[in-house]
């Protein structure tokens, strides 16, 4: 009997350890299930999904959330008109119980934004076309610098840890990994 005990010991550890394996790549497939979403354009006339306006008539950054149900955005995207929106809805969503499988903003390390006033305010250039996004895992976000978006203060995203400094530098504000936001982040706006 004692020959038995290690035999199914042994079988046990090998059925666990396989078990384990077969874990760890199904949850490997499944994150990977957003890896191939590329970003869309977000130009003509699109709406905000938090608030409405049209996405290109506004200045600042702009982003899309990639649900994995697609709805209610009927099989696109969840499209925004300003960082502070994206975020907004994304929390709104995630707290219904909906699963996001990537989210991007405009990547102001990828473009020659413009940088204007309006009245006392400091904007950047909104950018609408495919190529301005990256994924938000990706991005370093700067809250409450000088530069506001079509929301008012907003989160200003980053690609290049170099762009994030110069844009410190010139601009105030602090920086933050993109995923790190939070509804606390975004009530100290």
């Amino acid at each position: 009997m004692t020959e038995r005990e290690p035999r199914s010991t042994g079988r046990r550890r090998l059925l666990v350890g396989v078990g384990a394996g077969l874990s760890l790549a199904a949850a490997g497939c499944l994150g990977d299930e957003g890896a191939s979403i590329t970003p869309i354009s977000l130009d003509g006339e699109r709406a905000c999904d938090q608030c409405g306006m049209i996405i290109e008539d506004h200045p600042g950054p702009v982003g899309q959330i990639h649900f994995e149900d697609d709805e209610p955005e009927g099989g696109r995207p969840g499209q925004f008109c300003s960082s502070v929106c994206m975020y907004t809805y994304r929390f709104d969503a995630e707290d219904a119980g909906r699963t996001v499988l990537a989210a991007f903003l405009t990547d102001y390390s990828l473009v020659d934004q413009e940088v204007f006033r309006e009245g006392s305010d400091t904007m950047f250039s909104s950018h609408v076309g495919s190529e301005a996004f990256s994924r938000t895992t990706d991005l370093t976000v700067v809250a409450r610098s000088e530069v506001v978006g079509a929301m008012g203060p907003e989160l200003i995203p980053f690609s290049d840890d170099g762009d994030v400094e110069s844009f410190v530098d010139e601009y105030g504000g602090e920086p933050m990994p993109a995923e790190d936001v939070d509804r606390g982040t975004l009530e100290a706006l």
